[in-house]
């Protein structure tokens, strides 16, 4: 093999998993499948897709090992092959923030009429977890908290939020959290916990994040 080839060759295998990253829906999928594997079903009413496209995308996906899958009855469950797709996955997003001005804006604007305050980060909450003034509420679907979640968090998902925001105290400030900085979830949490009367704000990292930094994840 002369260098030309070698080069050719291992820069093509770069190249296909660039591709993988590619599709604005498949980065959703990875988005999704980060926070817990799921069903091509889930992934379908998640991302707002009909199953065949989905199935589409995981099979890109999976030829480059990008995310596996398993069998459990009829339903093929995927997941994340390895951590190092999340990590990639959320240094993507961190270089878009950095060079796609346009980025940031949308992302501002989208807050700005949510009337979130300045999100925290993980070391901000960390600082104040065992504060008896807050209370921290992942309004993720069920099952992504029970596949782990921020030590002391309680469950609330969003489409249970305005039937459960009677338990909540009134005089703590709520911090809620969901899939991270592009997930819409914990916007919505705090802009309804907001119009209510509570101090609100979100964590601008997921629960991933925190268990990178090596802190405490519970299931």
């Amino acid at each position: 093999m002369t260098g030309r080839e070698f080069k050719d060759l291992t820069f093509e295998h770069f190249a296909k998993i660039a591709n993988a990253f590619s599709s604005p829906k498949r980065l959703e999928i990875i988005d999704l499948l980060s926070q817990g594997e799921k069903d091509v079903d889930t992934l379908t009413k998640e991302t707002n897709m009909n199953f065949a496209n989905t199935s589409r995308h995981l099979q890109l996906l999976k030829s480059v090992n990008i995310v596996k899958s398993r069998k459990e009855g009829i339903r093929v469950i995927y997941s994340v092959s390895t951590d190092e797709v999340i990590v990639y996955w959320k240094n993507l997003q961190n270089l878009a923030e950095k060079t796609v001005a346009e980025l940031r804006d949308i992302a501002k604007s989208f807050m700005d009429q949510r009337l979130v305050l300045e999100p925290i980060s993980a070391s901000e909450l960390l600082s104040k977890i065992h504060d008896a003034d807050i209370v921290v509420i992942d309004v993720r679907p069920k099952e992504e908290f029970l596949n782990g979640h921020i030590l002391g968090a309680v469950s609330i998902p969003l489409a249970e939020l305005n039937d459960k925001i009677k338990d909540l105290p009134v005089d703590k400030e709520i911090v809620a959290y969901c899939r991270g900085k592009y997930c819409v979830l914990a916007a919505e949490a705090s802009k309804l916990l907001s119009s209510k009367g509570f101090k609100t704000t979100i964590l601008k990292d997921d629960v991933n994040s925190w268990r990178f930094a090596g802190l405490e994840v519970e299931r």
